[in-house]
């Protein structure tokens, strides 16, 4: 087989099977499935032990996060190319058939391809708005000369789901955030160091589909969601980042955190916003788009009227 489709299942029995059926349905077939079973306790590993395909097959192990998951899944896999699909989301009939056409035919030089989207239970296509803020169809190339919000967008294109990539590359970058349990953000670290050092190939046209409304960090939308581990562990991203690309790096990270500190200024949390700004961001990032929101996220007015919006909401 060419593709090893790696999917980690924690808990998604009631969407597990939606999410086998899209790969199974794939035009282009050569692949193997590793489902790797997370310490489930819904009986979801059961559906899939039993699903009717001798090309998937189920591995367990103990809850430790869908970076291990994952991660667990690369070490099984005997593919030339990985792809990762969550248990709740679902990929369109053609989705690997032109994700290998761009990596084999189009763009034999990147070492991943990113796909388009729609987002459940909206049925919204996300491509309008990715065009809007620059992107287009084509090879994705870091340089010192790159916008440094549009890093952070490109960062942020790329995820599990709607990405295919040669297996030797996600290896070489260490896999996915795994540490201390990781649940949220474990991807963009990957991706992270993925763009500073490769080349990747966008395409704009929807072909997964998002179902944000069964994601579980999605439904908790009542408290601060964990910081990202880009920003707990910078050293990890900025171990592997070329000499030339350093001051990008620097500027993600100010642009991110200060976003980051007016979502923690709004849950009321100004102390932890005032620190974040501290590590990451000084004076010369004031043209940054979120430095105002940050600033303002450092002090106990912004509680004041996160709590004032969520009432009226």
């Amino acid at each position: 087989m060419r593709v090893s489709v790696i999917v980690p299942l924690y808990n998604k029995a009631p969407y597990v099977l939606r999410s086998l059926d899209s790969i199974r349905a794939q035009t282009f077939t050569s692949f193997e499935v590793i489902v790797v079973d997370d310490g489930s306790t819904d009986g979801g590993d059961r559906l899939v032990d039993a699903y009717p395909d001798e090309r998937f097959r189920l591995v367990r192990q103990q809850n430790a996060g869908p970076g291990a998951a994952r991660n667990r899944g690369i070490g099984c896999a005997r593919g030339e190319f990985l792809a990762f699909l969550d248990a709740d989301d679902v990929w369109f009939p053609g989705y690997l058939e032109h994700s290998l056409a761009a990596l084999t035919e189009q763009a034999p030089e990147a070492a991943a391809v990113s796909s388009g989207y729609i987002d459940y239970p909206q049925g919204v296509s996300r491509e309008p708005m990715w065009r809007a803020r620059g992107f287009h169809e084509g090879l994705q190339r870091v340089t010192p000369h790159t916008p440094p919000l549009k890093f952070v967008h490109m960062v942020a294109y790329m995820s599990p789901c709607n990405t295919v990539a040669r297996a030797e590359a996600i290896r070489r970058w260490g896999g996915f955030y795994s540490k201390e349990g990781c649940r949220y953000g474990e991807d963009a670290i990957l991706w992270l160091k993925f763009l500073l050092n490769e080349t990747a190939y966008f395409h704009l046209r929807p072909l997964t589909a998002f179902y944000r409304d069964a994601a579980g960090l999605s439904k908790n939308l009542k408290r601060m969601r964990p910081l990202e581990p880009f920003l707990l562990d910078p050293e990890e991203a900025a171990r592997v980042c070329p000499c030339e690309l350093r001051e990008l790096l620097r500027r993600f990270y100010a642009i991110r955190a200060s976003k980051t500190a007016a979502i923690l200024g709004y849950w009321g949390q100004h102390r932890e916003a005032r620190k974040l700004l501290r590590r990451y961001v000084s004076l010369r990032d004031c043209f940054n788009p979120f430095f105002v929101p940050g600033l303002v996220g450092c002090t106990p007015l912004a509680g004041l009227l996160g709590a004032a919006w969520r009432r009226l909401r």
